[in-house]
């Protein structure tokens, strides 16, 4: 019968750092104590003087927060991953002895973070330890917007009319626990895409549109086209229109003044605000009703097209949180839905190696095999090699937590 050994832990960790753990590079690659004081800043704790348990270090509970967006976990099954997996413990630094933060404490660190609005001063310290590495805002910047599910609300009309004017219906108003329940901010869109063509139908046979109704939120974020990097975003409800949002969108620390992004942007008030800042508009032509676009027209958007193509990986990192759901109260706060047989991992890190050697991060579902405590099998773990591929993971996280809420 095998003895437990005094270095079996350390043998293990040696193990894991040899099949190409990614969290030893994302720790290796970001600084996280620069975090410490806009989070201090934001939590405003007591200093310890009347006594009780001491709170959990908050760049550790930052750590956690990166988790859990990296790898989409519920609150639950981040406590228990954390438990369960040696990867998690080593990045968050933390032992066998040592105390585990709970879901609801994970929650709660979330919630604080939010109502203190820290997501910008953590979104500006990040963007300063970027810069301090050599990351410049370069090459122009690509505006876009991607929407963030909700869960559906199932409203009277009355409700409904009562949200639109600003009120609280009156009887969430005499229930708090049903008013908790309740998304107020969250508003309906038709988000419109064509239906891929059939073999079948032949090339001449125009695509069907469709009108995709959703209920949620709005990512709009300006990324700069050198290095892929979120540099200004902004959160609004679902049915809010995006040209009205760019002039918040402008990154005037860009050294190029190119800015492209889709149709959805393009105004006579947009234009004439590029020119006035001093920016080049390389905003898609929109087509009048009832005319095609010019010859030079139709050119010109698909030369944009491409170099907007190029960087929508880096947007995956705001389109991410269409898999989570809404966590503003206690009743069960934290929850996702999982997969099946898959209850409290949903689907493995982002393949950061092909970061590394070049391309953007693929910050969506990952084709590798999952793994959790149902799935025994070997799973890849890619190892990220730049500071582009990590800092792109804490980008996504930050947006989440923001858009979530």
């Amino acid at each position: 019968m095998d003895q437990p050994g005094f270095f079996d832990l350390d043998e293990r960790y040696r193990t894991l750092a040899e099949s190409g753990d990614p969290l030893i590079k994302l720790s290796e690659l970001i600084e996280f104590e620069v975090f410490r004081g806009p989070l201090a800043t934001a939590l405003a704790r007591s200093d310890g003087l009347k006594g009780g348990r001491p709170p959990y270090d908050p760049v550790l509970m930052f750590k956690i927060l990166v988790l859990q967006t990296l790898y989409t976990m519920s609150d639950d099954a981040t406590e228990f991953q954390i438990k369960d997996r040696l990867s998690f413990m080593r990045f968050l630094g933390l032992s066998l002895h040592n105390r585990v933060p709970d879901s609801k404490t994970i929650w709660l660190f979330r919630e604080q973070l939010t109502r203190a609005g820290a997501i910008t001063e953590l979104f500006a310290s990040f963007d300063a330890h970027l810069k301090a590495r050599g990351h410049l805002a370069m090459s122009g910047q690509i505006v876009d917007a991607s929407i963030v599910a909700a869960p559906r609300q199932r409203n009277t009309e009355a409700e409904k009319a009562a949200i639109k004017d600003g009120r609280i219906p009156e009887d969430w108003a005499a229930k708090p626990n049903k008013l908790a329940q309740k998304d107020r901010d969250a508003r309906w869109t038709l988000k419109r895409a064509k239906a891929r063509p059939r073999a079948e139908d032949g090339p001449t046979k125009p695509r069907v549109e469709l009108a995709i109704p959703v209920f949620g939120y709005k990512n709009h974020v300006s990324i700069d086209r050198a290095h892929g990097f979120v540099r200004r975003f902004t959160v609004t409800d679902a049915a809010s229109y995006d040209g009205g949002q760019l002039t918040r969108l402008l990154d005037k620390d860009n050294t190029a003044s190119t800015v492209w992004a889709d149709t959805a942007y393009r105004s006579k008030r947009n234009e004439r605000h590029l020119a006035r800042s001093g920016f080049l508009s390389k905003v898609h032509f929109r087509r009048k009703p009832g005319f095609d676009l010019t010859l030079s027209q139709a050119k010109a958007n698909a030369a944009r097209s491409r170099v907007r193509s190029r960087d929508r990986d880096c947007l995956c990192c705001s389109e991410a949180p269409l898999r989570t759901v809404r966590q503003d109260h206690w009743p069960g706060a934290g929850y996702r839905e999982d997969r099946p047989r898959q209850p409290h991992l949903q689907h493995a890190p982002p393949d950061l190696d092909r970061a590394a050697q070049g391309t953007r991060l693929n910050l969506g579902p990952s084709p590798q095999r999952l793994t959790s405590p149902l799935d025994t099998g070997p799973s890849p773990r890619p190892r990220p090699r730049t500071l582009s591929a990590a800092s792109k993971v804490v980008l996504r996280g930050v947006l989440s937590w923001e858009a979530t809420f």
